[in-house]
């Protein structure tokens, strides 16, 4: 089957266009939960494991994960985060933890966190965490399960 030259100028066109549609909402945004052009509202995920609090990062010290921007309160904790990004980035892109578990994306709260076997787990507000709390590993091994399929679902 041959294709025409005024088939093929449309069909690079509509590409152009779906490409330019996929940018324009999202489609092909970084791999964590991200508001404002940052990953997790900005607050750094050092400072989670470093001072056990959400600490906001700064635009001047930023790294770049899987797609997303990360903004760190210090150059020292942006060091880290470069050095073992696998470490310090919060688990299921940084959705709620506990909505992941139950099969969906959720937004977070940057308070509602939770630190379990060194990984930073994400909820989506204080009431949440308290039902999250209820079975941690019971949820972790719910959210390991769902995160493939979950992760590819549209963002909130």
């Amino acid at each position: 089957m041959m294709l025409t030259a005024a088939f093929a100028r449309r069909a690079a066109r509509f590409l152009v266009a779906l490409m330019v549609l996929s940018v324009a909402t999202g489609a092909f945004g970084g791999a964590f939960y991200e508001k404002d052009g940052a990953a997790i509202l900005g607050y750094d995920p050092v400072a989670y494991f470093k001072e056990n609090r959400p600490v906001r990062g700064s635009a001047q010290f930023t790294a770049s994960h899987r797609g997303s921007v990360f903004r760190f309160s210090t150059a020292a904790n942006r060091d880290a985060f470069t050095a073992d990004p696998e470490r310090y980035a919060p688990r299921y892109g940084g959705f709620c933890a506990y909505a992941v578990a139950q099969g969906y994306k959720a937004k977070i709260e940057p308070d509602a966190f939770t630190i379990v076997d060194g990984r930073l787990y994400l909820n989506y507000d204080q009431r949440v965490q308290a039902q999250w709390r209820k079975d941690i590993p019971g949820y972790i091994r719910l959210g390991d399960r769902n995160w493939p399929e979950v992760s590819r679902k549209p963002n909130p």
